[in-house]
């Protein structure tokens, strides 16, 4: 029955697969929503103008800090069908170079230990999924996220200013849809 597709519906992952997502470094970490819908909100003269779901997605992020040890959130921005954040992991923590074992149904994207990066973000996901649910509010996350690993502080500070002026280049974004608005 294993054999039954041949991995043809499988996806591959993309993280890189010599890299533990629990060592110590920057993140730069984009998570959209499912079909690319706008549950956040919209882009008004180049601000981004929030929904209840996207102040959600704000607020969450914000209190990652305290949900997750050693972590510290650097910039951040919600947009109309994803957001943008970079995560530092591991600050002050020591490395831990035993290999860990991984029970089958634990097994969601690698490193699932504690304070890796997929854990961080599954239960960010989680949470504000939780809460939309809760508030009667219709949303959605695309399954996954899409990491890069910032190697040096240039391109931390290129990324961290792309992510501020997220918002004022909307238009030129490649999430960007002028057919899905959101719609209070």
């Amino acid at each position: 029955m294993t054999d039954k597709f041949r991995n043809k519906y499988r996806i591959p992952s993309t993280r890189l697969q010599q890299w533990d997502y629990r060592w110590n470094a920057s993140y730069f970490v984009t998570i959209c929503t499912q079909n690319k819908a706008h549950y956040f909100g919209d882009v008004r003269n180049g601000n981004m103008s929030l929904s209840p779901v996207g102040v959600l997605a704000d607020i969450l992020w914000h209190e990652t800090i305290y949900h997750a040890q050693s972590i510290e959130l650097g910039a951040f921005v919600v947009m109309p069908n994803h957001i943008h954040g970079i995560l530092t992991l591991g600050k002050g923590r020591v490395q831990d170079d035993k290999p860990k074992a991984i029970c089958p149904g634990q097994a969601r994207h690698g490193n699932v230990e504690a304070n890796s990066l997929s854990s961080i973000i599954g239960s960010y996901k989680s949470a504000v999924s939780k809460h939309a649910r809760r508030m009667g509010l219709e949303f959605a996350w695309q399954p996954r996220f899409h990491d890069h690993i910032i190697r040096n502080q240039r391109s931390y500070d290129n990324i961290a200013q792309y992510i501020r002026t997220n918002p004022a280049k909307w238009q030129a974004d490649r999430f960007f849809n002028k057919n899905k608005i959101y719609l209070p």
